[in-house]
């Protein structure tokens, strides 16, 4: 089971989005069979079953294991992540198009993009039983005043270009690329006061 699912096709995201559809989901973290989620649930294993086929027909979830049970087989399913996240883009909205590399929605559909991307490549890696490699670092830094932010973005943008200038290696052939994508905004109102209060 994956750890988290990027949902990009409208079918899939219409498939999951039904109330029902998610507190089944819910109970899947677990593996179940049809009999023991229709006595959760409370609902006729027939309405069940119908769900059932649909979600995993959408690759929501997965079988695990079939057992025999006198002259029937049951069938043992789980999700196939922990989460779930929905990113549509019926648009085909480009980064060209929004302009301003300063606002909100530059921010937004460039790490959308990079939703997409990394979901796309943890796919391959799951269906190879390998482990992707990236990297995340989360900090906050509180600034006086704008000179402050503004001063620190420029040493900021100097220094990973040096760093990219030492390590970047584009004549060898065997060099794996790494994208590296920097996002900064306000923090939240709540997780500033929370902060505060600790």
């Amino acid at each position: 089971m994956k750890a988290q699912n990027l949902i990009q096709d409208t079918h899939t995201a219409a498939a999951m989005m039904h109330p029902l559809r998610m507190r089944i989901l819910e109970q899947l973290r677990e593996p179940n069979s049809a009999a023991g989620l229709s006595r959760l649930l409370n609902m006729p294993r027939q309405q069940l079953n119908y769900h059932l086929r649909e979600l995993e027909k959408n690759e929501l979830i997965e079988l695990v294991e079939e057992r025999k049970k006198g002259n029937c087989t049951e069938r043992i399913v789980r999700a196939t992540s922990r989460s779930y996240m929905v990113l549509l883009n019926s648009g085909g909205v480009e980064a060209d198009e929004i302009g301003d590399k300063f606002s909100s929605s530059y921010l937004l559909h460039t790490a959308g993009r990079m939703m997409q991307d990394v979901a796309a490549m943890q796919s391959g890696a799951h269906r190879a039983k390998k482990k992707l490699a990236t990297f995340t670092l989360e900090t906050e830094v509180r600034f006086a005043d704008p000179s402050q932010l503004q001063a620190f973005t420029d040493e900021m943008a100097q220094t990973i270009a040096r760093l990219a200038m030492k390590y970047h290696q584009p004549g060898n052939a065997h060099a794996r690329p790494y994208q590296f994508r920097l996002f900064a905004h306000p923090s939240k109102k709540q997780d500033h006061e929370k902060r505060n209060e600790s």
